[in-house]
């Protein structure tokens, strides 16, 4: 395999060296379980805390075993996991944490910005927004009895952006670890322009640290972002991650090798199909990673219907076999999602 690299237009401009930045992997259900945070880790620059997908507590059953799995400590070594619990009861928050800390958590991030029409209807997520007074009496209930450390990721509010004003009064009378806030309302789901104005006036109106997320799927979107936003010493990245898992090594004025990328899909794949059976599950895993990462591909939308359609593992594996083979990678100024 000829030796390609993946660097960014701007890598030998500027660079991230030198800024007290906190880089985060955003959460992305179905992708980014324990088998793609150790590839990741240990073929790429990892980011300063990975947070896993949403728990889901369910009355009196503790974590199940996909979700045991996940936040197991001996499949989270040599990283910072921060486990994301999804709920609207304070009983089932709390007993979570509770396993959790047994298990050598000290954090737990609460997620209200899912915005799956699902979630929501059952008033999680982003749709605990749109319930104010009772979000407040669920904060005062897990702050005042739990000693873990919980941040929050948080979107605006549901219709407009303007709800998130008495939103962020509630969340500025707890002390939350952090906020992590992505400035779209329920409805803009990942469309429509994130709202930056209220995102600005977040930042002057809250004694958190505040964490962004949203949009950032290049080096150089990152980079504005920070000269926008000087203050803001902490983001989470999520599409961008998980179209190139070596964005902070090209942030940092590296490169990415297709011979790492490679490795690193060759270990997800092989870590698939050893917890998993039959070539239907792996490949669906798979498949949905390569949603993003076929981004850094020049021309490979043939090859992207390919691997969609392909139905065994062998037939797969040839094809990534030639796309890895034939293909350059390259970074295109902006990625579409």
């Amino acid at each position: 395999m000829k030796e390609t690299v993946f660097v960014s237009a701007e890598a030998d401009i500027e660079t991230l060296n030198g800024l007290a930045m906190q880089y985060y992997h955003a959460p992305m259900e179905g992708i980014t379980g324990y088998l793609y945070r150790n590839a990741q880790k240990d073929y790429f620059r990892q980011p300063d805390k990975y947070f896993t997908p949403f728990i889901v507590p369910n009355g009196n059953r503790g974590l199940n075993h996909r979700e045991r799995n996940d936040v197991a400590p001996e499949h989270n070594q040599g990283m910072y996991t921060v486990p994301q619990i999804m709920t609207n009861s304070a009983e089932d928050f709390l007993k979570t944490c509770q396993e959790l800390k047994g298990l050598g958590y000290e954090e737990v991030n609460l997620n209200l910005g899912c915005p799956s029409g699902t979630v929501v209807a059952k008033k999680r997520g982003a749709g605990f927004l749109a319930y104010p007074r009772q979000l407040e009496e669920f904060l005062e209930q897990i702050f005042e009895k739990t000693d873990m450390q919980i941040s929050v990721k948080t979107r605006l509010g549901i219709e407009d952006a303007e709800e998130f004003y008495p939103i962020l009064e509630i969340y500025n009378k707890y002390s939350l670890k952090e906020l992590i806030i992505h400035p779209r309302v329920q409805k803009d789901f990942y469309k429509n322009a994130p709202h930056m104005e209220v995102f600005g006036e977040a930042i002057r109106n809250c004694p958190h640290d505040i964490c962004y997320n949203g949009d950032l799927f290049t080096v150089i979107a990152l980079l504005k972002f920070q000269k926008a936003y000087p203050q803001v010493k902490k983001v989470m990245i999520g599409r961008g991650f998980l179209a190139n898992p070596g964005f902070l090594d090209v942030a940092y004025g590296g490169c990415v090798t297709k011979e790492q990328l490679h490795a690193f899909h060759e270990q997800l794949l092989a870590g698939y199909t050893e917890v998993m059976s039959g070539d239907t599950n792996v490949l669906f895993k798979m498949k949905e990673l390569w949603f993003y990462m076929i981004r850094m591909f020049e021309d490979a939308d043939r090859e992207a219907r390919k691997i969609r359609k392909s139905q065994k593992l062998s037939e797969y594996k040839e094809i990534v076999r030639r796309l890895f083979q034939e293909k350059a990678l390259m970074v295109p100024e902006y990625l579409q999602f």
